[in-house]
């Protein structure tokens, strides 16, 4: 089966273009500097509690309410904190990434990249 018979498949060279062209510089641009940030501090938090859980048991286990410790509760925290940057990548992604990938698409598509 064939994708398209209205235009030819894009060829290495128009990647080549694509990939050098200012709009995928830039869209490449905003996806890295909202992932490897964001990443870095999701690591760094996870990597915390894993110390802490490690090197400083009896701190984690310093009760808060009933049998709920600091353990839990920062155990809870990394779902918390898991489920808070999907949200905002999804929301970022929204607003900033997918109207200019759309674009992109379009041109790629369109043959006028």
């Amino acid at each position: 089966m064939s994708t398209t018979e209205s235009s030819p498949p894009v060829g290495a060279q128009d990647w080549e273009t694509v990939r050098s062209s200012p709009e995928f510089q830039d869209l490449r641009r905003r996806l890295r500097s909202f992932v490897f940030p964001l990443t870095g501090v999701f690591l760094s938090w996870y990597l915390l509690y894993v110390l802490l859980a490690s090197y400083a048991p009896s701190f984690m286990a310093v009760k808060v309410l009933g049998n709920i410790n600091i353990g839990l509760v920062f155990g809870l925290l990394q779902f918390v904190s898991t489920f808070a940057i999907t949200a905002w990548y999804v929301r970022y992604a929204d607003r900033r990434l997918d109207p200019l990938a759309g674009k992109l698409r379009d041109e790629i598509e369109g043959g006028s990249a």
